[in-house]
């Protein structure tokens, strides 16, 4: 089934007033992200407490290597060089989207290149169990998730019809919720298993649940888009000038989001290990592992979904509803404020004593809110803006800024230990607020060459099982 013949067949509403398709691509992600945020919750206090420490770092095969290679600024420490690694796996891994755009757009299509994409992912987080073949297992997940993710989002947006924006948006924020079920769950179950058994018990799960994931798709098949895919013999037009400026506004939105996306990532990776030194974590039936914490903010975006969906919805039968680049610059400016709390954590806590759980839970929730509203966000506007032969590589393109942050954020990171707690995180803090500075100093410019100068009047969207349909739509 193809894009065109998804909007053009009759409305399927029957998944919480959306398209039955959304549903096995929420799922789809829910457990692809388990294993993603379950691995990622255990990475970086794995490497610092057991795989760069003597007796392992030298059964990896490459890694003295690796380490060689990133010691381009003199000699590094195991904080350090675990950062540095974070960041390039969180960076390529949200790199290779493009090329996975590219193959879908232009020879396999969008379910192939799905289930190919989950295959390898599924060999990586069962390479994670041992020593050895670390590197080799990121590697597999890198080019993996390449396949994987931007030509899953992208069917969501096939899924609608082109005129339905915030029928599209509300589809893309409930998508996201629905993953971040995945992405609370994993931290949960695989540092659980981690601290019962093993580290490579929990990667061992982090497996399981990525073949959960490919089955699920499979099944959902009937139901979801393929995308426009072009045979070898066939080039598409080139584009006109209208759609050229769009193709270049939204590269300059995708840009934008660079900023964000050094903020937000590094509770993920120097987070969970401030938490670990610096955290108070006691309860009466133990101390809470530092890697649970990576679901604060998963869950956040879960629960902040309803209310946040209620408030665009009365804000829009205003006329009051802020348009998407607005909501991505709020996003970002909340990155900053939320990397900011636990600034404040450190300097109102005395000297000496470890800091109240109060303060990381609030900074995670507030990131967990932020990325609600300028990811889902900046998914919808690409896949409803760009040009239909540019669609999935730009949808690819988006996760550009997630690779280019990453690695930003891993450079930043592996700074952490050079400085004090309370100065590291003011210096994550200013960097999400420069972002929201910098999208609203571009916001007017943008929203006029997108043709979004006011947000469009939905009365139809605020309810969902009354889908907006377009006149043009056969």
């Amino acid at each position: 089934m193809t894009a065109a013949e998804t909007e053009s067949s009759p409305r399927d509403t029957s998944f919480f007033g959306h398209p039955k398709g959304l549903g096995y691509l929420a799922f789809t992600e829910a457990w692809e992200r388990f294993s993603y945020y379950g691995m990622t919750s255990m990475l970086a206090l794995y490497m610092i407490g057991q795989l760069l420490t003597p007796g392992h770092a030298e059964n990896v095969l490459g890694l003295a290597a690796l380490r060689h290679a990133l010691e381009f600024r003199g000699p590094i420490g195991n904080q350090a060089f675990a950062s540095l690694i974070f960041g390039w796996y969180s960076g390529l891994v949200y790199f290779t989207p493009v090329l996975g755009g590219l193959i879908a757009d232009r020879w396999l299509g969008a379910r192939r290149t799905v289930v190919v994409g989950a295959l390898l992912m599924s060999a990586g987080h069962i390479a994670m169990a041992f020593d050895a073949s670390f590197l080799i297992a990121l590697v597999l997940l890198i080019v993996g998730s390449g396949c994987l993710k931007g030509n899953i989002s992208a069917q969501v947006g096939h899924l609608y019809p082109a005129a339905a924006e915030s029928w599209r948006t509300q589809g893309y924020t409930i998508f996201s919720a629905a993953i971040n079920v995945g992405a609370v769950l994993g931290p949960l179950g695989c540092g659980a298993l981690a601290a019962a058994y093993g580290w490579h018990y929990g990667f061992g799960l982090a497996g399981a649940l990525m073949i959960l994931a490919l089955i699920i798709y499979l099944a959902g098949q009937r139901y979801l888009p393929d995308g426009a895919r072009a045979s070898k013999s066939h080039h598409h037009p080139p584009l006109t000038p209208a759609e050229r400026t769009r193709t270049w506004m939204l590269i300059l939105v995708i840009v934008l989001t660079v900023l964000p996306n050094i903020a937000y990532p590094m509770i993920w990776n120097v987070g969970i290990v401030w938490i670990s030194e610096h955290v108070s974590r006691a309860t009466p039936w133990g101390e809470i592992p530092a890697g649970w914490f990576n679901s604060v903010d998963a869950f956040a975006s879960i629960v902040a979904v309803p209310p946040l969906v209620a408030l665009w919805r009365w804000q829009a039968r205003r006329g009051q509803e802020p348009g998407d680049i607005a909501k991505i610059g709020i996003g970002a400016a909340l990155t900053g404020i939320s990397a900011l709390v636990i600034t404040a954590g450190c300097l109102l806590t005395p000297a000496g004593s470890r800091v109240a759980v109060l303060w990381p839970l609030l900074s995670f929730a507030g990131m967990g809110v932020a990325f609600l509203y300028f990811w889902p966000v900046l998914l919808a506007l690409i896949s409803e803006a760009a040009p239909a032969k540019m669609n999935a590589t730009l949808m690819g393109g988006a996760f550009l800024s997630l690779f280019v942050g990453s690695v930003l954020m891993g450079w930043v990171g592996s700074f952490y230990s050079q400085m004090t707690p309370a100065r590291f995180w003011a210096l994550d803090g200013a960097i999400g607020l420069a972002g929201g500075i910098l999208v609203f100093l571009f916001k007017d410019a943008i929203s006029a060459a997108l043709g979004r100068d006011d947000p469009p009047a939905d009365t139809t969207s605020s309810d969902s099982s009354q889908p907006l349909v377009s006149a043009d739509q056969t």
